[in-house]
């Protein structure tokens, strides 16, 4: 199963801005989940040399089955004093792996340097026009003021995720707001972000008359994720334990006796509130809405077509893209190169080939547990332990290391006995475009009793395996329910 600690700590390091008007100041928060004390986050701004540093930690320690995990995420931005930005550097400690990403933007362009397991990659992208760090963000903050009635948009660049993502600004009137029983007046400010990959999210933030935000609440995957101003001790003080295996899952209205051997599955989901739930359409399956709302989902997996050759050697962009190396499927790394060239062995047949890279990876992830953050498929093949993402990252990039274009799938797939649960949980796989079609791949399955990719698969975001990818997972779990299933069983 996916970690989703990783995508909540991601998240509030790219929804929670506190700009402030200090020289010097530090702020430390308490992060709560569910009511429960999970972490904290520590910002800070220092002006020095006509540059602004401002620097956001969110730590927070999650368990999945008694097992207890840590997210670290740092976040360092520096500007010059009117806002505009010249480098950045994102830190993540994620489980047992930590990366790290630093920028150095000029003349339009950022020359990246990633580190990953001691190996750097470099890079050069174009600077999202307009976008904005702390300092530029604070400064637009100043000029539009904070009257009840304003309301602006802004693009915000997120060192965690490299790329900018838009807000919307709605000043509103101030409200009496409890800070962990200390009550103070402040203005409430509503922010609508689009995030890649997963619609809008809303944040409701609280903010004194100094800008500083001493509380900031956002719904996300069923809970309510809270960050409150409290005094440096009981920020950095001693955490409660919240299982998020629970929170990951969504009930089954019966029980799929073998889905692997279904031929396919309509599910009719209940999105409640959400109106504008969105599954993608792929390959394997296709989304329908009813009248009255509902989404009637048919997962349809298809069979790879024989004598489809490999590498591919066609001209669609987005195929094109994906058999390219990324931070997180680094399929030009010689030991995955090797691996793949081992896996498919003398074999021309591009279905054949993915098959037996699923089911090479389905061995050689010999450590299976829940304690890795989130590693890229460079770590995989050097620590060989992980979970369901390990699994699918790792799946990828070796098809990628072939010709064979790949994406990485997150979605819910079901599991009739995980810790004592049976429904549909957090999960990650593999799919890959074979003669035509996207075809599944699950090496994580494939390596416990399930057999692979099957109907019980529901995806809900495709991509490559980047930070940005799983956020329509996180957001999307707690919105949607389950009613009825029907299963066609293979003949």
């Amino acid at each position: 199963m996916m970690r989703r600690g990783y995508c909540v700590g991601l998240f509030l390091l790219t929804v929670v801005c506190a700009p402030v008007l200090a020289e010097k100041e530090t702020d430390y928060l308490a992060v709560f989940m569910e009511g429960k004390k999970v972490g904290y986050s520590v910002h800070t701004r220092s002006v020095k040399d006509g540059k602004v540093t401002t620097r956001e930690k969110v730590s927070i320690t999650i368990s999945r089955i008694g097992i207890p995990v840590t997210i670290e995420m740092t976040e360092t931005n520096v500007e010059t004093t009117d806002g505009k930005p010249l480098r950045f550097e994102s830190i993540q400690l994620l489980g047992a792996v930590t990366m790290k990403v630093s920028g150095v933007v000029k003349d339009g362009a950022v020359d990246m340097v990633s580190s990953q397991f001691g190996a750097e990659q470099k890079s050069t992208m174009p600077w999202p026009q307009g976008a904005l760090m702390s300092e530029g963000l604070r400064l637009l903050t100043l000029e539009k003021g904070f009257a009840p009635g304003v309301e602006y948009s802004a693009s915000i660049f997120s060192p965690g995720v490299v790329q900018a993502v838009t807000a919307k600004v709605s000043i509103k009137d101030k409200k009496d707001v409890d800070l962990l029983g200390r009550v103070v007046k402040l203005t409430e400010v509503i922010t609508s972000m689009s995030m890649p990959g997963a619609g809008n999210v809303v944040t409701t933030s609280y903010v004194d008359d100094e800008m500083r935000t001493l509380k900031s609440v956002v719904p996300m995957a069923g809970m309510v994720i809270e960050m409150v101003d409290c005094p440096k001790e009981f920020a950095l003080g001693k955490n409660d334990v919240l299982d998020m295996i629970d929170k990951m899952f969504v009930k089954s209205p019966e029980t799929i006796k073998d889905v692997h051997s279904t031929a396919a599955i309509t599910y009719t989901l209940n999105p409640g509130q959400v109106s504008d739930l969105t599954l993608p359409t792929t390959d394997n399956q296709k989304a329908t809405r009813t009248p009255e709302g509902k989404v009637v989902l048919e997962v349809r997996p298809v069979a790879a077509p024989a004598s489809a050759e490999f590498p591919y050697k066609g001209s669609d962009p987005a195929l094109l893209e994906a058999t390219q190396p990324t931070r997180f499927l680094q399929s030009d790394n010689e030991q995955i190169v090797a691996l793949a060239r081992k896996a498919v062995g003398d074999t021309k047949d591009a279905a054949e080939a993915a098959r037996r890279i699923e089911a090479f990876v389905a061995d050689y992830i010999d450590n299976k547990n829940l304690s890795v953050g989130y590693a890229s498929a460079a770590e995989v093949v050097e620590s060989r332990q992980g979970d369901c993402s390990e699994f699918a990252v790792l799946t990828a990039a070796m098809c990628r290391a072939v010709g064979i274009p790949s994406q990485v799938v997150v979605g819910v797939a079901y599991v009739e006995d995980f810790g004592g649960r049976q429904g549909f949980g957090g999960h990650a796989w593999t799919q890959a475009y074979i003669g035509g079609k996207w075809i599944g791949l699950d090496a994580a399955f494939k390596s416990s009793s399930r057999g692979g990719y099957d109907a019980g698969h529901i995806a809900l975001a495709v991509g490559n395996g980047e930070p940005g990818d799983f956020f329509n997972m996180a957001t999307a779990l707690g919105q949607f329910q389950i009613e009825k299933i029907e299963i066609e069983r293979t003949k």
